[in-house]
């Protein structure tokens, strides 16, 4: 089932920590920064709690805009990239891009 445009199938990124920057590429050969103004998102499957991750391409249109589902191999990556961190009293697990924290999900307690 397509639920977004477009596929973001590669992943390219530099530096670490809050410095570090995370590039997509697009099914269509567009490379889109994630950051302030293309952040990511995490929905989650109401039955499976599986995660399915966005990346807002174009803002505007529908709530969130035109985005990309990022493919399960790109997400596997981010999530090899991700640093722990507490968001609004939640511990977190979640990658940074252009200064701004992304979460991916939340760890289970005991993993400080």
């Amino acid at each position: 089932m397509e639920d977004a445009p477009f596929v973001a199938v590669e992943l390219d990124w530099t530096g670490e920590g809050k410095n570090q920057v995370l590039s997509f590429r697009t099914n269509v050969d567009q490379v889109v920064t994630a950051g302030p103004e293309h952040p990511l998102r995490v929905a989650h499957d109401v039955l499976t709690c599986e995660p399915t991750p966005y990346l807002l391409v174009r803002p505007g249109g529908a709530a969130w805009g035109i985005e990309a589902r990022i493919n399960r191999a790109v997400y596997y990556e981010l999530v090899a990239l991700g640093v722990p961190e507490w968001v609004g009293g939640r511990h977190m697990l979640g990658v940074w891009s252009c200064g701004r924290f992304f979460a991916l999900g939340e760890l289970p307690q005991g993993n400080d």
